[in-house]
Parts: structure tokens; C-alpha cells; sequence
């Protein structure tokens, strides 16, 4: 097996090809409805969902990208899990988006990315694959909440979720170039086996986790860096605030 190893990834390469598949049809459905991108995007998380629960049949881990990104059964569960959350999320928002006039493709699509970043988080054996897979679910989920451009309230919910989300990114960087600077690697086995080693920078490395948790906090809602969610999901529209709190 090569060190790339593309097999490992193929469930995010379809999600990431279909998402922008459906961008492109989406240009050209005149439907109210958005039928065509509606079902294009159901059928994707579909054939995705059975993809890691044919992954998650095996027994076998696999690393892909020179071991950048890893491929376990517990991680293609969480996967499946995910996208059947997203799934279901697109079941009921259309109904909603169509009754509020916010039934647009970028729904859709930005669901769909949304979901590929937790995806690349799920499957990251690499502390920079997280924060890029955490980066992408979080632009995505920023535009949703902003999907009602012609209500101040979302407007300002999604304001507040990119200033702190992008304060949250600064926090996390900071605590990672830390924790590389303490271990000397960002690849979490590695991390692992020096801080087991004993042979580390002990105070440079609990700062930096200091950051890091306080980054990852910020990004999940979790106290005490929960400040941005009442008026996030209250600002949102409902079937964003189900898709923040679902599968992310």
C-alpha cells in the first residue's frame, strides 16, 4: 500500500466531489422545491453512510495521506452516525426553508461541507487535519446561521459566531505551535510517545493544552466557553440550530 493510500478516504473524496457536483447542478434547477439538488443530496449522504458502514464490516485500521489520516472502524461509525444525522437535518429543513423562503441550494451544499469537515476531524491522526476539518465544518455552519440575510437577528447570531469562532481559532493554533514546540511533532502518536517518554518541555506543553482545550471549547459550546450558543441558536434558523447541535 502506498503512502497515500486514497482507498482510506474514498467515503470524503465522494462527499467532497458530490458537494461540488451539486453546487454546479444547483445553478440550473428552477424548482421551488430545489428537487433535483434536494434528492442529490440525499442520495450522496446515502451512498456515503453505506460506505463507512461497509468500512466499519472490517476489522482493519488503515492510514492514508503519509499517515495523516486514519481509517478505524470506531471512526467510520461516528462517520455513519454523523451522516445520518445530516441526513436527516435535510429531511426536515426543507419543509421549513420553503415555508420561510430560505429554500436555496447553499442549504444543501454547506450541509453537505459542513459534513466533509467532520468527517476530516473524525478520521485526522494529525493535530492540523483537526483544525482544518474544525475550520471547515465551522465557515460552513457560520454562512447557515447566516442563511436569512434579510433578518437582523440572524445576522447578528452569525456576526457572533464568526468573531468568537475565529478568537477560538487563534486560541487553538497558539496552543498547537506549543505543543509542537514541547513535543516536536503535531502527529498524535507521536505526541503521545513523548509526552510518555518523560523527555518534554512539562510547563510549555501544559500551556499549550491550556489553549488548545480552551480552542476546542469555544468551537463546541462547552462551559465555561459557551457564550455564543443562546443567541446562536436562537438567532438561527431551526433547522440550522438542529444541524449545529446534530451532527457537529
Amino acid at each position: 500500500m502506498n503512502e497515500m493510500n486514497w482507498l482510506a478516504v474514498y467515503p470524503e473524496i465522494t462527499l467532497l466531489t458530490m458537494a461540488c457536483v451539486i453546487a454546479m447542478v444547483d445553478l440550473y434547477v428552477t424548482s421551488p422545491g430545489r428537487t433535483p439538488t434536494y434528492v442529490l443530496s440525499l442520495m450522496t449522504l446515502s451512498v456515503v453512510a453505506g460506505m463507512h458502514l461497509a468500512y466499519f464490516n472490517g476489522s482493519f485500521t488503515h492510514y492514508a495521506m503519509q499517515r495523516m489520516v486514519v481509517g478505524d472502524p470506531m471512526g467510520h461509525l461516528l462517520a455513519f452516525f454523523a451522516t445520518l444525522a445530516t441526513f436527516v437535518t435535510l429531511v426536515y429543513a426543507r419543509p421549513y426553508a420553503a415555508d420561510r423562503g430560505i429554500l436555496k441550494g447553499e442549504l444543501f451544499t454547506l450541509a453537505l461541507f459542513s459534513l466533509l469537515g467532520i468527517q476530516v476531524m473524525i478520521s485526522a491522526n494529525n493535530f492540523l487535519v483537526i483544525y482544518l476539518g474544525l475550520e471547515l465544518m465551522s465557515l460552513s455552519l457560520y454562512a447557515l446561521v447566516a442563511l436569512r440575510r434579510d433578518h437582523a437577528v440572524a445576522t447578528e447570531a452569525a456576526m457572533k459566531y464568526f468573531v468568537l469562532g475565529a478568537l477560538a481559532s487563534g486560541f487553538l493554533l497558539y496552543g498547537l505551535s506549543m505543543m509542537y514546540g514541547a513535543t516536536g511533532s503535531l502527529d498524535l502518536g507521536e505526541v503521545f510517545q513523548a509526552i510518555a517518554s518523560g523527555q518534554i518541555n512539562k510547563p510549555v506543553l501544559l500551556l499549550g493544552l491550556v489553549f488548545v482545550v480552551a480552542g476546542l471549547g469555544f468551537k463546541l459550546g462547552v462551559v465555561p466557553f459557551h457564550m455564543w450558543v443562546p443567541d446562536v441558536y436562537h438567532g438561527a434558523p431551526t433547522a440550522v440550530t438542529l444541524m449545529i447541535a446534530g451532527a457537529p
